[in-house]
C-alpha cells in the first residue's frame, strides 16, 4: 500500500499520518486494531520496520533518522511511504547470561518479574542488542545491580 504523507513532528518525534482505508487494511490484516501494530515498508524507497501505534487518539507511523535521514529537519516535507503488515515474529529472547544472573539472585528475579512488561522488554532488548562478551557481561551486572536497588540502568534511578 502507497501513500503520500506530510512530515508532522510531536514532541521531537516525527511522524505521518496513515491514511484510514490504508488502517484498515492493516487492521484486518492485523487481526486487531488495539495496542502495538508491527509494519514494514519504504520510505523515499529506503525500507524499514516499524511499529504502528495510536498517541493522543490517532494512529501514527513515527518516521525515525534510521528510516529517513535528519527526518526532524524535514517536517512539512511530503514523503512516500509503502505499508504493510508485518507478520514476522519479533520476539527478543532475554541473553542467557541475563537468564542465568536472575535465576542466581532470586530478590532481582522477583523485582524483574514485578516489572511492566514494556520495561522488561527494555532491558532485555538492551542486552541483546550488545555487542562483546565484556559489555554483555557489565550490563548484566548492572542490570541485576538496578534491580535489586543499588545503581541506575538503561536512564533510570534504582528501582527500590
Amino acid at each position: 500500500m502507497i501513500f503520500k504523507a506530510k512530515l508532522e513532528i510531536i514532541g521531537i518525534n516525527p511522524f505521518v499520518f496513515v491514511p484510514p482505508q490504508i488502517l484498515a487494511q492493516i487492521f484486518e490484516e492485523a487481526k486487531k486494531d488495539r495496542g502495538t501494530i508491527p509494519v514494514c515498508g519504504t520510505v523515499s524507497g529506503k525500507s524499514y520496520t516499524q511499529t504502528l501505534l495510536k498517541y493522543k487518539g490517532e494512529w501514527r507511523l513515527y518516521i525515525n533518522t534510521v528510516m529517513l535521514k535528519k527526518s526532524p529537519k524535514r517536517v512539512g516535507e511530503t514523503i512516500e511511504i509503502t505499508i504493510a503488515y508485518d507478520p514476522d515474529d519479533r520476539t527478543i529472547h532475554p541473553h542467557p547470561r541475563l537468564v542465568s544472573a536472575l535465576s542466581k539472585s532470586p530478590k532481582a528475579k522477583k523485582k524483574f518479574e514485578s516489572l511492566s512488561s514494556s520495561l522488561q522488554k527494555e532491558i532485555i532488548r538492551y542486552i541483546a542488542q550488545l555487542k562483546t562478551d565484556e559489555s554483555i557481561i557489565r550490563n548484566v551486572q548492572k542490570a541485576i545491580d538496578f534491580l535489586n536497588g543499588k545503581t541506575r540502568f538503561i536512564g533510570r534511578d534504582p528501582i527500590r
